[in-house]
């Protein structure tokens, strides 16, 4: 049988990584393009900052740092002095991604790379679930633990509970039940990019079949939902990085919805075994 033609594939990942795995996908032949749906900044909130930049200065003393993002490693990290860390601590990413970028900031530190702990290679998903089975016999009573992670651009703080920022506190959950003691601060915002005429044409573009959307945030599909006028992503095809994603991704109308793992290869992979190339 043969297989339908790729017209369109929007990466919606944050910029920076979005032109990064466009790069690679326009190299091997694939009509993709960035069209980021998360506008990532640091906090605009000055109490926020200011928390972020008191805490980056004694991270130091935390036992485990978990950062949820390529985001939390770049905005936690950027100008921050040396620290003494000490040999023991443990840096935690839920992912590959975030895995890399850690590895990257802590080499500047001095910090070696086998201090970072992510789950396997082959793991079915990259999430907080897959992580703890790696960093739970490291967690015990009175270990102290730093979440690293962000919020929404506008959201009630007091929605957060007592960690800052928004996000799934499962791993807080674990990590509690263990007798650990967590704290958090949000190294970063996340907002929803201005819709121009422009952007909105080339979404409407992408609802058309032969086109196909790279997810790997339920809130950037959140975003595209509040695309002005009127929108039928019925003939789409929604390629999601996790089922909760995926998920969010049927509900809101695409007639198609790929599950993958948020790697390139794998990407890559779904395209060469569902499409041809323009």
């Amino acid at each position: 049988m043969n297989r339908p033609v790729l017209h369109g594939l929007y990466i919606t990942r944050p910029a920076q990584e979005a032109a990064t795995w466009v790069a690679s996908l326009v190299d091997a032949g694939w009509p993709a393009m960035a069209f980021p749906l998360i506008d990532i900044g640091p906090p605009a909130d000055p109490v926020l900052l200011a928390a972020r930049d008191a805490i980056r200065q004694e991270a130091y003393r935390y036992d485990a740092l978990m950062f949820v993002s390529g985001a939390a490693v770049v905005h936690f990290f950027e100008g921050l002095d040396r620290l003494p860390w000490r040999p023991a601590t443990r840096f935690w990413a839920p992912g590959p991604a975030t895995g890399r970028r850690l590895v990257e900031a802590l080499a500047w530190h001095g910090v070696s790379p086998d201090r970072v702990d992510m789950p396997a290679a082959d793991a079915d998903n990259y999430d907080s679930e897959s992580l703890w089975p790696v960093v739970q016999p490291m967690v015990r009573s009175g270990t102290r633990v730093l979440l690293v992670r962000g919020r929404s651009r506008g959201a009630d703080p007091a929605s957060a509970g007592d960690i800052p920022g928004q996000g799934r506190n499962w791993l807080i959950e674990r990590c509690r039940e263990a007798g650990a003691v967590v704290e958090g601060c949000v190294a970063y915002e996340r907002g929803v990019p201005r819709w121009t005429e422009e952007r909105v044409r080339l979404a409407s573009q992408g609802m058309r079949p032969g086109h196909a959307w790279l997810f790997s945030s339920s809130e950037s599909i959140d975003h595209l939902a509040r695309m002005p006028g009127a929108a039928d992503w019925r003939e789409a095809c929604a390629l999601a990085t996790h089922p909760r994603i995926a998920e969010r991704a049927s509900r809101i109308g695409f007639g198609s919805v790929v599950r993958l793992r948020p790697t390139l290869q794998d990407l890559l992979s779904a395209l060469e075994s569902g499409w041809s190339r323009p």
